[in-house]
């Protein structure tokens, strides 16, 4: 039965209230540049990892897939540190190298080399252009 004034059947009401509610992707020239999003987001992942950063901050800038990967490894990391004792720390991080390319959606994916004072770590990225700004579909910390 159609809603009163409307013209449309009640699943198709309900359709376009799902796709109002879910993220929506956005246009290009709508969105910020998206190589310091890369930059900050490589850095914080790393931060979150070292236990120098609580993942909360990241929240608006991720999914929830990337969101439970960061909080499985920061958990992993934080059980190594209290097993070897060593305190969690910020570390002092710089970026090398950042490659981007685009994606076939409008993102980008990128390989950023994040070096702190004992080692390299490369993050792998992808971003997507959501709500009129970038998140992160895929945060890969090596």
């Amino acid at each position: 039965m159609t809603p009163p004034g409307t013209g449309q059947s009640p699943t198709h009401q309900s359709r376009l209230d799902e796709q109002q509610r879910s993220p929506q992707p956005t246009r290009a020239v709508q969105r910020p540049e998206a190589e310091p999003v890369l930059r900050a987001l490589a850095i914080r992942a790393v931060e979150v990892i070292a236990g120098a950063r609580d993942l909360e901050q990241l929240a608006r800038w991720v999914t929830d897939d990337v969101y439970a990967h960061l909080r499985f490894r920061a958990s992993i990391a934080a059980r190594a540190r209290a097993i070897t004792g060593v305190a969690a720390e910020r570390p002092r991080l710089w970026i090398d190298h950042v490659k981007t390319w685009p994606t076939d959606t409008g993102g980008f994916n990128a390989v950023i080399l994040v070096y702190d004072k004992r080692r390299a770590h490369v993050v792998s990225l992808q971003l997507e252009g959501l709500d009129q700004r970038w998140q992160a579909t895929v945060i890969v910390v090596m």
